[in-house]
């Protein structure tokens, strides 16, 4: 059981404004990054393979093929770095991780469509 005091933190500070994504959603993820004195955003598209833990340290694993080689990058989905997810397709899948993928290349890495 979570102390009142901290549940209000929490509450306080979770983000309500990401869209409803499940596992094996191919999803865009808006990262702010800082240069210098600059900011900027970038984009990370791919499919999510795994959720962890809930609350303020909810992460997401996100896993992208750039040139033949698979690149995944994990994001705490309430922090003040992620500027904005966007869906951009929902996939069928039978698992709670998908990280059998990561073992899977070309055709046989794809997911069918969510109807």
């Amino acid at each position: 059981m979570i102390h009142p005091a901290l549940a209000k933190v929490y509450n306080a500070n979770k983000r309500t404004d990401h869209p409803a994504f499940r596992i094996g959603d191919t999803i865009k993820v808006h990262v702010r990054i800082r240069e210098g004195e600059k900011e900027r955003t970038q984009a990370f598209e791919g499919v999510l393979i795994a959720k962890k833990n809930t609350g303020m340290g909810e992460n997401i694993t996100v896993r992208k093929m750039s040139f033949g080689t698979g690149i995944e990058r994990i994001f705490p989905i309430n922090a003040p770095v992620v500027d904005h997810i966007d869906i951009v397709r929902t996939g069928r899948v039978r698992r709670a991780k998908l990280y059998y993928l990561r073992g899977l290349k070309g055709k046989a890495a794809r997911l069918k469509e969510r109807t």
